[in-house]
């Protein structure tokens, strides 16, 4: 990561060198833009059917999708949501929508009603796509508002079957101009304080974002269309979205879809499918590094386990590290309104770098990051511990009908206020520490409550830990 003075400000920038990015192409034209090199490859299996998707397949199913959207009245501009766990129709959902020139609004299934109609309402969502048994969730909400309800499943009485949209004509699709700056997803985040907001991802920011990971000549998220990604993470959030379904689908990979973490299971499909690539969070981790079942399986076929969403304890990194003696083990730094990927770690490029443990990597391509002091605002050299802010084509637009709250988010230069405390150390790798607001001074002293949180994961008698908020 260079490191350069810019009008006394300190910049740090990726030590790998910037790439063109085809920040014009719609979203899902930059997906598909090397299809023909893996056409017939697997794009989706779904691990609960074994039934598996080519990418000619699934590219083709997303065009009728979006015929299918304009057929039932889905205007350009206009949002979807999609209110459903892992599955392909998420994915063809996605994409369906993103031809269109429609938005998607992602909502986890799990959510109370009353967080679904926030959401749905907010958002102005024309359809929401979901299962028979979270209709009753929108059910009322739809009537009252004209909002149609589709289920990917048994459709129940005043509910549309999901096959209106897999069985329209692709050919009766109308031609759609998209502008970079259109958006295309509509994640909801509380950011660096508040309320859910919705968060406006444009295709450039989308586009921008996935090549800053797997684009270029040396890529720093080192995937291709040999491996096999498992998602077991949920699609509703922007690290499974971007990282391993958006990254996937431009390289090529096999995506292997999981519903949701339940250990057994997650074994099973990682020998059954030998998946090479493991996209966690650190409770998957801990449940991994504490399992005595982990042994019972041939892991042998991962060689790169990533994790993000929050911070690692180096202590967890180390003890997860002996389950996959042929992986690089590595973490990255996302915040959904950064588009979400700030740094990643350079063990993952094509021509790794040295890592430390603990660290979450580096400063992505083709993007800025300075580390500021909280109280003066000023910016900070290697080994200072500030707030970490970030600038570049991948950020979020604004926050949906919020400009106050994007105002104080994305400042004049266009710098992002994460709202998390971290330091660069003298070989450029990012650490953090922990969010702003939840430091906690204890005479004087600061304390990081993840700096505990990893503490007490690390005692043989405690399986997890939690901060009450």
């Amino acid at each position: 990561m260079e490191t350069k003075k810019m009008q006394e400000e300190t910049i740090f920038r990726s030590k790998l060198p910037d790439i063109y990015i085809p920040k014009h192409l719609p979203l899902h034209s930059y997906c598909f833009e090397n299809i023909s090199q893996f056409s017939s490859r697997p794009c989706l299996i779904n691990g609960a059917t074994d039934e598996v998707y080519t990418y000619t397949e699934v590219e083709l199913i997303s065009r009728k999708v979006a015929s299918g959207l304009n057929k039932i009245g889905i205007q350009q501009g206009e949002t979807i949501m999609i209110l459903l766990p892992n599955s392909p129709e998420f994915v063809f959902a996605f994409l369906g929508a993103s031809y269109r020139g429609a938005l998607s609004t992602m909502a986890n299934p799990f959510f109370k009603p009353a967080e679904v109609v926030k959401q749905a309402k907010a958002s102005n969502a024309k359809l929401i796509i979901t299962q028979g048994c979270y209709v009753e969730k929108v059910k009322e909400y739809a009537l009252e508002n004209c909002v149609k309800v589709m289920c990917i499943d048994e459709a129940p009485e005043g509910c549309l079957p999901f096959s209106d949209l897999t069985k329209a004509d692709e050919n009766d699709m109308p031609a759609v101009k998209i502008n970079p700056d259109d958006v295309v997803a509509l994640p909801y985040s509380s950011g660096t304080t508040g309320l859910p907001k919705g968060v406006m991802l444009t295709h450039k920011g989308l586009v921008t974002s996935v090549a800053q990971q797997v684009d270029g000549e040396n890529p720093n998220l080192y995937i291709h269309s040999e491996d096999v990604m498992l998602c077991v993470l949920p699609l509703f959030h922007i690290y499974s979205l971007n990282s391993v379904l958006l990254c996937g689908l431009r390289v090529g990979s096999a995506i292997l879809i999981m519903q949701k973490f339940d250990i057994v299971p997650f074994l099973e499909l990682i020998q059954k499918y030998k998946v090479t690539i493991g996209p966690f969070v650190p409770p998957i981790v801990l449940a991994i590094a504490k399992s005595p079942l982990v042994d019972k399986y041939d892991l042998s076929s991962i060689r790169m386990v990533m994790s993000g969403a929050a911070p690692l304890g180096r202590e967890l990194e180390d003890a997860v590290r002996s389950k996959f003696s042929k992986a690089k083990l590595g973490q990255g730094y996302g915040m959904t309104e950064a588009g979400p990927l700030l740094a990643m770690c350079l063990a993952f490029a094509k021509e790794p770098f040295e890592i430390k443990s603990g660290a979450c990597g580096t400063v992505v391509r083709n993007a800025e990051m300075k580390i500021v002091d909280t109280e003066t605002g000023a910016s900070l050299r290697h080994n200072e511990r500030g707030e970490i802010c970030i600038r570049g084509d991948q950020i979020m637009k604004g926050y949906l009908n919020d400009p106050e709250a994007t105002e104080r988010t994305i400042d004049k230069e266009g710098w992002l206020h994460t709202g998390d405390i971290g330091f660069i150390d003298a070989d450029n790798e990012l650490f953090i520490v922990d969010r702003l607001k939840e430091i906690i001074k204890y005479k004087g002293f600061q304390v990081a409550p993840a700096e505990i949180e990893a503490l007490l994961l690390n005692h043989p008698n405690i399986s997890d830990a939690a901060n009450e908020r």
